[in-house]
């Protein structure tokens, strides 16, 4: 929220708990720039008793301006639902209300009523779509001075999950400790490849790209960090069946179209046909072969796993056109 004078009823609606507390830090500064003496009250929905919001709204004999923060509104007794969609109608001037809901059925009274009497509202819902975690982690990087690359971003969000106060926690660990303004995949990957999910598809992406220093040495750390072997191949296939599917699409179908007719998110399909240069329907299919010959030696076929996974990466790389 930007505005320095915040609404004097505000619902922040929804279940994303870190966007939740970020909006109530907000109109609290907000409040504090207005007024640097504001009072803030942080209360807890099914501690609020009836009255108490009147007693705390009541002007102040020195003129104070205050926050009355109520959190877990859901939990709110009747009595007070009823106290509050009544005082939403006529709010007093120098306190602003702020109520936080997490949506749902619960305390949904609450919600219509404040709404009807004209709150603000501030939606704070999960973010359930790839584009949606990407640009918060865009806009992460933005908030702290720094820039990052869709491939670097896609790469983050491979390595921490779709868990927001990771993501949020990575990007400040990121914008802190890498120098330069731009962040790109390089630095993702010195922080978060030892992870198992991270390692998998850090291995596949330079094997795909044709690098194999890189992709053999990613490999042997993920090897030494315990990353089971399966968990390799099977990004590695996953990878190669990218490159199949985006390859062999229509000619015709761009964007949204795409998208739907692949099954994968727009900045997934970006990022596979950049990986395609180099790369043709036989060189795929070899790839693909020896994938899945390095799937049944780990998997107890073979004597050495370490070795079939080099064999394996080795043969991509080589897989690749003019390679």
């Amino acid at each position: 929220m930007a505005a320095t004078d915040p609404a004097p009823v505000i619902l922040i609606l929804g279940d994303e708990e870190l966007l939740a507390d970020r909006a109530v830090g907000e109109v609290i500064a907000a409040a504090r720039a207005t007024d640097p003496g504001t009072e803030v009250y942080d209360l807890i929905g099914g501690k609020v008793e009836p009255g108490e919001l009147t007693r705390l709204s009541s002007p102040s004999l020195f003129g104070d301006r205050s926050v009355v923060a109520i959190r877990s509104a859901q939990d709110l007794s009747k009595e007070v639902v009823t106290e509050i969609v009544s005082y939403a109608a006529h709010p007093a001037d120098d306190t602003v209300l702020l109520l936080v809901h997490p949506g749902g059925v619960k305390g949904k009274a609450l919600v219509d009523g404040v709404k009807k009497a004209g709150a603000h509202v501030v939606a704070v819902t999960k973010l359930t779509k790839p584009a949606e975690r990407l640009a918060f982690v865009k806009a992460e990087l933005k908030r702290a001075g720094r820039s990052i690359g869709a491939d670097a971003a896609a790469a983050l969000l491979d390595a921490v999950g779709n868990d927001l106060r990771e993501l949020a926690a990575a990007c400040s660990q990121l914008a802190f400790d890498t120098p330069g303004k731009a962040i790109d995949e390089a630095a993702v990957a010195r922080y978060h490849r030892g992870r198992a999910e991270v390692s998998g598809f850090t291995v596949a992406d330079s094997a795909v790209e044709g690098r194999l220093g890189d992709a053999l040495e990613q490999l042997r750390w993920a090897l030494a960090t315990g990353t089971a072997p399966v968990l390799l191949v099977s990004a590695l296939a996953g990878g190669l069946r990218s490159l199949a599917k985006v390859g062999g699409a229509p000619r015709n179908l761009r964007g949204g179209q795409l998208a739907s007719h692949l099954g994968m998110p727009p900045w997934k399909i970006d990022r596979v046909q950049r990986q395609l240069n180099g790369w043709g329907p036989d060189g795929i299919a070899r790839a693909l072969q020896a994938a899945a010959t390095a799937d049944e030696q780990v998997k107890g076929g073979g004597a050495d796993p370490a070795y079939a996974l080099e064999h394996m990466i080795q043969t991509v790389v080589a897989s690749r056109t003019g390679r």
